[in-house]
This record gives C-alpha cells, structure tokens and sequence, in this order.
C-alpha cells in the first residue's frame, strides 16, 4: 500500500505532471510565443482539431453546407495541440483560454471570434437557422441537453478518459469514480433515447451534434478504447442514436476535419474547399 498524498499548504508547480499530455499542463494562462494564424478566402476561418470538441464544429458545418448555405463555407486550419500551437500569440487572441475550437467569422464588416464549442454551435445555428428549434418548447429541450452535454463532457474526458487511458499511472479510485459518473450518464441518454429518436425529441439538433462526438464516438469504440470496459453494449438506445448519427453524409465528412490519426481516408489536417474532404473519401475504396 503506498503512502497517501498530502496536499502541501500552498500548491506550487514545481515538476511537470506527467502522462500523454502533462508537458502541455500550466497553471498560468496567456501566450507562450508569437505567431500570426494563417487566414484564407472562406467567409468562416476554424482553428481546430479533429477532437471531440473539434468535431462538434466541422460536423455542424458540414451540415449547414449539405443545407444549402453557401455561407457556411469555411477554411480549417490545424491547430496541434500536442506541439503547443494552442499557445501561440494569435491563437490565444482568438480565444484566451487557449482549447479548440476558436471560429472566426469574417463574413461581418467587423469579424467575431466564437471559442468554446457549445457556444460556437449555438451561434452558427442562429446565424444560418438550421438545427436548432424555433418553437420555444423544443428549443429549450434542445438547450437542455446542449448545456447537459458542456457540463457532463469533462467527467468522461478529464475525468474517466485522463485516468483511464492517459494518466501516467492506473489508480483504482480515480477510475472507479469517474467510471462510475460515466455509466450514469450513459444510463441519462440511454433512458432518454429509449423514447425519442433524438435529444430534443423528434428533430435532429446542435444538441445531438455535441453529444454524439463524445458518447456517440465512445459506444461506437472510438474513444478511450473503453467499449468493453463500459459495458457499452448494454445502452442500447445510445447505440441505436449513435449509428444512426454516423451514417449521415455530413458526419461523415465532418468527422475527418482537422483529423491526423487513423486510416488514410480519415485523415484531412486541413480543408478550405468540400473537394479536400471529397479527394480524401475516395482514398476509402482505395484501401
């Protein structure tokens, strides 16, 4: 049995933290370096990776374009989180808390920086008027479960996805309790689901674009690498939604957005034009 930790008075920094990402980790805020962020000819410029949270942008967009709105063409740039690039200068003009996503929409006299991914769905959905209910009833089970998912979100990745596949070392209590908060959220949309085709009810929203990148992805095994451990077989609705959300065209090129693992057909670091995400597809039937 080791020896249990006890907090000093006064916490200070003095060792990085360890573990897949600990060099990134800092308890100070503001840039580390100077760089301008690169900007092309689209009326919308993301800075992003293909992340959960990354996902949620280029899934949204993707759909907007599938509707018909030219407007929400966009260029998207890499933003490498695990070389730092979220410190840069300019990144962190775009948003000071430096996380992706950051959107900037140049289509206005005066552009506007959107940051944090909740807040960047919301806005697109009132700017274009897709995806988000106009009848006040739905709307705000749409928010509900929008809002649901930003505060739920950080248990399954900080809490059970850092201790269960990044943290330097396995420690049975981390795990045990944010495993624990997983499966009740699960179990939350599983219930939910088990009555409505989607979060807010009938009508495909902003609200299952959000929650489908990151428990859409997990019962499908593509995070954490914890489908068996979770038993997530057993929430059938979820499953049920997930598949359903994977297999519309717009997903499906979102998903690849900004995307530097995987297969060859899953990987675009980049993309300012829908021929990008066209020409990286067809490599699909190739392999």
């Amino acid at each position: 049995m080791t020896d249990e930790y006890v907090p000093p008075k006064v916490w200070k920094m003095d060792a990085e933290n360890g573990g897949t990402w600990g060099k990134l980790n800092r308890p100070v805020a503001g840039s580390t370096f100077e760089r301008t962020l690169p900007r092309g000819k689209q009326p919308l410029q993301l800075h992003s990776l293909a992340t959960p949270n990354g996902q949620k942008v280029t899934i949204m967009l993707e759909e907007l374009l599938a509707q018909g709105e030219a407007g929400a063409e966009y260029d998207a740039y890499l933003i490498d989180i695990g070389e730092g690039d979220q410190f840069s200068s300019g990144f962190v003009a775009l948003n000071p808390n430096s996380k992706i996503p950051a959107l900037l929409d140049c289509s206005l006299d005066t552009p506007v920086r959107v940051f944090e991914s909740g807040a960047i769905l919301l806005y697109l959905a009132e700017k274009f008027g897709h995806f988000l209910p106009k009848e006040l009833t739905t709307r705000t089970e749409a928010l509900n479960w929008l809002f649901w998912l930003q505060g739920s979100a950080p248990y399954l990745g900080g809490g059970f996805g850092h201790f269960y596949a990044y943290a330097p070392a396995k420690f049975e209590y981390p795990i045990n309790r944010f495993t624990m908060e997983t499966k009740r959220q699960l179990d939350v949309l599983d219930q939910r689901l088990a009555n409505n085709c989607y979060l807010a009810g009938g009508e495909y929203t902003i609200a299952d674009m959000a929650t489908w990148t990151w428990y859409g992805n997990l019962v499908l095994g593509e995070l954490y690498d914890a489908a068996e451990f979770l038993d997530v077989k057993s929430y059938s609705h979820v499953k049920r939604w997930a598949q359903e959300i994977l297999e519309r065209p717009a997903v499906q090129r979102g998903r690849i957005v900004n995307r530097t693992w995987g297969e060859r057909w899953e990987q675009l670091p980049e993309r300012h034009s829908a021929a990008d995400i066209d020409n990286v597809l067809a490599l699909k039937n190739a392999d």
